[in-house]
C-alpha cells in the first residue's frame, strides 16, 4: 500500500507591502496548528518517510513543527514547490515515488486543485472527506490519500481517504 499526504502550511503573518511573501513566517498558532496535525497524522498510523517541502519560510516551518513530531522522516526542500501549479507538484511526486508514505507540504492554490485532481481521478472512500475537500484547502489542512497499487505514482490508484484541518481540533479543544 502507498500513502500520499498532501498538506498546506500553516497559518502566517498577513502579506503586506515591504514583506517579501516568500519569507513569511508562521504565527504562534501556525505552529501549534502544523504540530497538531502532525500528531493526528501519526496517531493515524500515517508517518511520511519522505517530506517534499516549498523552500518558501512559511512552508519550512510547517515542515520543522511537523518533523518534530515525525520519526524516520527524510526532509527534502524543492524550490520548485513554491508556489507550484499541479503539473510542478505531480512532477515531484513522481520523482520521489520511492516512498511508502510521502508527503508534500507546498502552497493554494495548485496543491489545492491537484488534490481536487487525485480525488476526481482515484476517487474517495469517504463522503464527507471529499466535501470537505471540495468546499476548501485552508491553512494547516491535509489530505490524505491511498493506493492499494504498490508501483510507480499512477493517480487514478489514488483514493481520498480523509483530510483534516487544524481548527477541527481547536474547535474540540484538543489543540
Amino acid at each position: 500500500m502507498k500513502r500520499l499526504i498532501l498538506m498546506r502550511h500553516a497559518k502566517t503573518e498577513p502579506w503586506t507591502e515591504g514583506i517579501d511573501d516568500f519569507g513569511r513566517a508562521l504565527t504562534e498558532q501556525g505552529h501549534a496548528d502544523a504540530r497538531r496535525v502532525a500528531e493526528e497524522i501519526v496517531a493515524r498510523g500515517w508517518s511520511p518517510e519522505r517530506i517534499l517541502v516549498s523552500t518558501a519560510r512559511r512552508a519550512r516551518e510547517t515542515c520543522s513543527e511537523v518533523a518534530q513530531v515525525v520519526e524516520g522522516e527524510r526532509v527534502r526542500p524543492m524550490e520548485a514547490l513554491y508556489l507550484s501549479g499541479q503539473r510542478g507538484i505531480l512532477e515531484a511526486v513522481r520523482q520521489n515515488d520511492g516512498a511508502t508514505t510521502l508527503m508534500v507540504i507546498g502552497h493554494n492554490p495548485g496543491l489545492h486543485d491537484f488534490a481536487l485532481n487525485l480525488m476526481r481521478d482515484g476517487g474517495s472512500s469517504d463522503h464527507e472527506s471529499s466535501e470537505r475537500l471540495a468546499e476548501k484547502f485552508p491553512t494547516a489542512c491535509a489530505a490524505l490519500f491511498e493506493s492499494d497499487e504498490n508501483g510507480p505514482f499512477l493517480p487514478v490508484h489514488f483514493r481520498l481517504t480523509d483530510v483534516m484541518r487544524a481548527r477541527d481540533f481547536r474547535e474540540t479543544g484538543l489543540a
